[in-house]
């Protein structure tokens, strides 16, 4: 398995990805915006550190696996990222591939100072790769959260994560309260 930065001419086939992986598991609406969602990340203008996008390849170099990094922008400059959405082809599920695919993109972040990462999602899948329940409290949300246990995060810097204030903004494919 190769695990490497997403290039501009892979864009097609990370997208289909998405769209291929949430529909198996979600339906075909949800493929759709999930889809759209990865569209939006790949082509809308964003300022050099604010996205990072990975991706696995197999030995025949088809891409298996995709995640997104985007900022949290806070009041006070803290250094945060949230990890949305991730996908894994259904036929490479339970491989590890998404454990290691996170991992890789936790060693970059890490080297660019990012100091906590946040997901939304499920912590029985995440906590494999050290997330944990956070709460609001300490890590804010940028909208009202529908499935609040699935609000968790990490440090990159080891250690807990010290009480952020204010609500942070986040990259405009994820500007939406319907998202969360």
């Amino acid at each position: 398995m190769n695990y490497s930065h997403y290039k501009p001419e892979q864009k097609n086939e990370l997208i289909a990805l998405f769209k291929k992986t949430f529909t198996d598991s979600e339906g075909e609406n949800e493929g759709a915006l999930i889809a759209k969602l990865v569209d939006d990340f790949l082509t809308l203008p964003t300022k050099d550190g604010d996205l990072y996008v990975f991706i696995a390849q197999d030995d025949d170099a088809r891409i298996v696996g995709g995640i997104i990094f985007s900022k949290l922008s806070f009041p006070k400059g803290e250094s945060v990222f949230i990890l949305s959405p991730v996908a894994v082809a259904t036929d490479c599920h339970g491989k590890g591939i998404g454990q290691a695919l996170i991992n890789f993109g936790f060693e970059t972040l890490r080297n660019a100072g990012v100091s906590v990462v946040a997901t939304y999602g499920d912590i029985n899948f995440y906590s494999k790769t050290g997330f944990a329940p956070i709460s609001e409290d300490v890590l804010k949300a940028p909208f009202t959260l529908s499935y609040p246990e699935g609000w968790i995060a990490q440090s990159m810097l080891g250690g807990n994560i010290a009480p952020i204030e204010g609500t942070p903004t986040c990259l405009s494919p994820l500007d939406s309260p319907d998202l969360w």
